[in-house]
């Protein structure tokens, strides 16, 4: 695969040799949308599977009160939308543009097409939607059982591994991530993540900002993950 192949860094597409990525790329079409618009929203029918190549999304699901609970972010050369591969599915998240984005696009009658032309992309689909359905699950476990304070610890950590970029204090979180997003995540109020958030602060564990997030000390974020948690991280 050579270095201007799109899809050199998109899983779904790994393995597959020159002549198949060519077939891939020439039945996609692109898709913009701009900033705090709609990929697609949950419970729409699953038409079209994406690999997002600039910008910034999250995926967000409306539980049975009305809350929403963002469950991840999505940056270049990530995909999402695979459901879409199974017929008459429909989208259980709903994936929202935070920056102006452009993605590369197959419709569900192509995809499948696809799938059966190149038997390994219908393994692959099959591994993410079982994957999917495995994060959700724990995400879940998380919100009923975990005390809120992991709960934004992990959050922070699996942000990190997924999009942290080195940075002069520590590893900075290249999302535009709002307080108001992590509540979302963690099922919690804004309230108590500005106050988890200044306390960590203040003890030099992250530093905070305007949609930005910096982590200063990895080490005790995973303590607080790990519910490993030292003297001075303890509540009074």
């Amino acid at each position: 695969m050579t270095s201007t192949n799109p899809f050199q860094h998109v899983r779904f597409f790994q393995g597959l040799d020159g002549a198949a990525l060519t077939v891939v790329q020439q039945k996609s079409y692109v898709r913009r949308v701009s900033d705090e618009s709609f990929f697609f929203q949950q419970d729409e029918p699953a038409t079209t599977f994406y690999v997002l190549t600039a910008g910034q999304a999250h995926l967000s699901q409306v539980t049975i009160d009305g809350q929403q609970v963002i469950l991840g972010f999505l940056g270049p050369d990530q995909e999402v939308g695979i459901v879409a591969a199974i017929q008459h599915a429909e989208y259980p998240l709903s994936l929202q543009a935070v920056t102006d984005c452009v993605a590369l696009a197959w419709d569900a009658p192509t995809l499948q097409s696809l799938m059966e032309n190149y038997p390994i992309l219908a393994l692959r689909a099959l591994r993410m939607v079982t994957g999917r359905f495995v994060q959700l699950q724990q995400q879940y476990r998380e919100l009923a059982t975990e005390r809120v304070e992991r709960r934004i610890a992990r959050v922070l950590l699996r942000l990190s591994a997924q999009a942290g970029q080195p940075h002069p204090t520590g590893v900075r979180i290249e999302f535009p991530l709002s307080r108001q997003d992590v509540a979302e995540m963690t099922g919690t109020t804004l309230y108590t993540v500005s106050r988890t958030l200044s306390q960590w602060e203040k003890l030099g564990i992250v530093t905070t900002g305007r949609e930005l997030i910096i982590i200063r000390s990895p080490q005790e974020l995973l303590a607080i993950a790990d519910n490993i948690l030292p003297d001075k991280l303890t509540d009074p």
